[in-house]
């Protein structure tokens, strides 16, 4: 069994449920929470630091996506300020010593380290999980790669780990995103999840590219009753209307963000469709199409969620060779 920490509305709890493993998903926002009911997952609703391994001593498996708000290049950038704090409290940690997270100044930037925490408590009592999952943004990799100091941790655990970012329209997402993973497994070795798909390329064709791997997947595909669109973006662009993105139905989407509901919609001949449903947001981050989005603010539980497909590529490499074991 998985246990998944910071849970959200169940991406990844979608994607382990497609390869057949079960999870329980740990989350505090109620909103999520909400979602996550609606749909059948086991879930606790709470704060992930004040729980452990002891609290869920079945389960063999740890992932989690910690918030993002601090990394990303959207937000302030206050995890990227810490930077060096963060990497410093990374080795005290392996190191057993006690690290304070205030010292961290934004405490959603010392949540990244809750995984951890959780590996060693687990490795300490005796029970380590037999392998791990982790996602985050890209900035968590390309910045001094937070990642590679917690696998630097876990190899002296005895773990196998392999880190790097991934492109999630090669693993059916249709969509570009770019999230930074860690895998990690105990008593084997590990890699990331090869591409099932080609990467988009702008003015490249769908059917160009590397014959040994499937076209990657367009909104349109995703989206078959919508009819061919245009989608028109504010990301990015400084709020410039010339610099405004564009991208039809036959390319995937921009990368989802909780601004989702912003994105206008106009018709081959530019007149205004309906903005994108939250089913229809949802396919776009991996979800089916009846997911039972609940609460409030279902936007930024879409646009915070770990994308499905995802979720079941990194479970495939990483969980399934362990729980095979294990069995």
């Amino acid at each position: 069994m998985i246990v998944d920490l910071f849970a959200g509305p169940g991406g990844l709890d979608h994607g382990a449920a497609l390869r057949g493993v079960p999870s329980v998903g740990i989350e505090w926002d109620a909103n999520a929470v909400a979602t996550r009911v609606a749909a059948g997952l086991a879930t606790v609703h709470g704060d992930v630091r004040r729980y452990g391994p002891a609290d869920f001593p079945d389960a063999t498996v740890l992932a989690g996506g910690p918030p993002c708000q601090t990394w990303t290049v959207a937000g302030a950038g206050a995890g990227r300020a810490a930077l060096a704090d963060v990497l410093d409290a990374v080795k005290r940690m392996g190191a057993r010593e006690t690290v304070d997270p205030a010292v961290l100044g934004d405490e959603r930037t010392g949540l990244v380290l809750e995984p951890l925490r959780w590996v060693l408590e687990a490795a300490d009592a005796g029970q380590p999980y037999g392998a791990i999952v982790l996602e985050q943004v890209q900035q968590v990799q390309q910045v001094q790669q937070v990642w590679d100091a917690c696998a630097e941790v876990l190899r002296a655990e005895g773990y196998s780990v392999a880190t790097g970012v991934l492109r999630t329209e090669q693993y059916g997402l249709p969509q570009t995103r770019r999230r930074a993973v860690l895998v990690a497994r105990l008593g084997g070795p590990v890699a990331l999840p090869e591409p099932s798909r080609r990467p988009y390329r702008r003015g490249i064709a769908q059917d160009a590219g590397d014959g040994r791997l499937a076209p990657w997947v367009s909104m349109g595909e995703a989206l078959p009753d919508r009819g061919p669109f245009t989608v028109v973006s504010n990301y990015g662009t400084g709020g410039d209307p010339k610099n405004r993105g564009r991208r039809t139905s036959g390319e995937p989407a921009f990368t989802v963000t909780g601004k989702i509901s912003r994105l206008r919609l106009v018709d081959p001949d530019g007149r205004e469709l309906p903005r994108l449903s939250h089913s229809e947001a949802g396919r776009l981050q991996g979800f089916p199409a009846d997911w039972p989005w609940s609460g409030g603010d279902i936007s930024q539980q879409i646009g915070n969620a770990c994308p499905s497909p995802l979720a079941a590529a990194l479970i495939e490499a990483a969980v399934r060779p362990a729980l095979e074991v294990a069995a």
